[in-house]
């Protein structure tokens, strides 16, 4: 993966977890549910703008997955790619800011 691709999907996985609105939409994912911008917004107590924007955004760091049947757009969590994103994140860190003693012989 080349260090811009890199960056930019880091950031914008990074900004997907930076909003609580964010971090209590994707709880309801918890269950493997797949759920419409309504059933978000009604669970959540915001509306169905702010929930679509937010799904978008959530969509755009990887977390979540859409599908559209018919008119309908049902969203749910995408366990692999998150998997993947932390793992790439978690070497990353692991590189620039090791943990404290783990050069210490």
């Amino acid at each position: 993966m080349s260090g811009s691709l890199f960056l930019a999907e880091t950031q914008a996985f990074l900004k997907a977890l930076a909003s609580e609105t964010r971090q209590q939409i994707m709880q309801e994912f918890a269950t493997g549910a797949a759920l419409t911008v309504g059933e978000i917004a009604e669970r959540c107590g915001i509306g169905q703008s702010t929930a679509s924007e937010q799904l978008t955004i959530l969509r755009q760091g990887g977390l979540v997955t859409s599908t559209r049947a018919g008119k309908q757009v049902r969203y749910r969590a995408d366990p692999s790619r998150i998997s993947d994103q932390l793992e790439v994140l978690g070497d990353f860190l692991a590189r620039c800011c090791p943990p404290t003693g783990a050069d210490d012989p």
